[in-house]
């Protein structure tokens, strides 16, 4: 499969019984699950926020090709999913909205492909603005005329800012009918990390916000309050399926754990609390895209361990192991 407007991924040696090992390219026959990686933190840059996650996809790549075997010791599952790597989205050239809007051309292209071919797109970023693009795909390919989709955002910030950049894509995607505000959860929102003007604009939209200190006693984590937050996110029932994605942005998580984010969180959730999150939206038949988002390494410490990568790798493996329990 040669996925629009991408690049071969860049992959080290990969370690024996690497689960990285079984990752397909070139050849997507027979694959659920489609690795995109989106090099791009220019939407991070045009926020003054902090660069680096333009190398998110490679380091995540090399985090994954050293940890994480094909085997779930907790479960006793074999995580016998099969992954395609669709290779990294190229940037449009240039350091204005104008390029940022080009790249989202880009990604929605790429995105719709892996649709098409009947695959789940797992993407690593990148700014959160590639979010998205990435969902526009989503809901474009539901039907002819496409959809309105709902989701959840794990992350510190609500994003959605009115300009463009990093801050922009849940705003983005409600204004352009691609995501009902009113089947969208924000879970983990930060503790003076959002605006009065932009918690009120989503919430009167119909959103709902769960704050990190209520996300701590309400552990959205459990299988069975997941699934609650799912229903009320309207992307899934026990008797209606619909469709929806869930986004978590890295800097969700406390910096003590993951510092390689463009914007580090004094007081975020724990890696189990998030891990347990990814796990329940690979279960989840109505998921149709997940995405691991604002990973930059430059900003790891210390410098040069992969610290956050490899929490990156643990997530995406976290949902492979829930794909694997599925249903169909």
């Amino acid at each position: 499969m040669q996925t629009p407007h991408t690049q071969p991924g860049t992959w080290p040696d990969i370690g024996v019984g690497r689960f990285a090992a079984s990752i397909a390219r070139g050849d997507a026959s027979g694959c659920r699950v489609a690795l995109v990686g989106l090099a791009d933190d220019l939407g991070v840059r045009l926020n003054n926020g902090r660069p680096g996650a333009a190398e998110g996809p490679t380091a995540f790549r090399a985090a994954l090709a050293r940890f994480g075997t094909a085997w779930d010791a907790e479960s006793e599952l074999d995580l016998d999913v099969k992954v395609f790597d669709a290779g990294d989205v190229t940037p449009a050239p240039g350091n204005d909205a104008a390029a940022l809007h080009k790249t989202h051309t880009r990604v929605t292209e790429a995105l719709t492909a892996v649709h098409a071919a009947g695959m789940v797109p797992v993407c690593v970023g990148g700014g959160h603005d590639l979010t998205f693009p990435a969902v526009r795909a989503l809901a474009l390919s539901q039907g002819e005329m496409g959809g309105a989709v709902g989701g959840i955002n794990v992350d510190a910030h609500l994003d959605v800012r009115e300009t463009v950049g990093s801050g922009m894509p849940f705003r983005a995607l409600i204004e352009g009918g691609f995501l009902d505000a009113r089947k969208f959860t924000v879970v983990g929102a930060g503790l003076f990390a959002n605006t009065r003007e932009h918690h009120q604009w989503l919430t009167s939209r119909g959103a709902r916000v769960l704050g990190v200190e209520g996300v701590m006693e309400y552990d959205v984590s459990d299988a069975d309050t997941f699934a609650r937050t799912m229903r009320k996110a309207a992307i899934g029932s026990s008797q209606r399926l619909g469709t929806g994605f869930v986004s978590i942005d890295l800097d969700s998580m406390d910096a003590s754990c993951a510092p390689g984010v463009s914007a580090m969180n004094p007081m975020g959730l724990s890696v189990r609390q998030v891990e347990q999150i990814a796990r329940r939206a690979g279960e989840h038949p109505a998921v149709k895209h997940f995405d691991l988002m604002e990973l930059s390494p430059p900003n790891d410490r210390p410098a040069g361990a992969g610290m956050t990568a490899r929490i990156a790798a643990l997530l995406f493996l976290s949902f492979i192991r829930g794909f694997a329990e599925r249903a169909s």
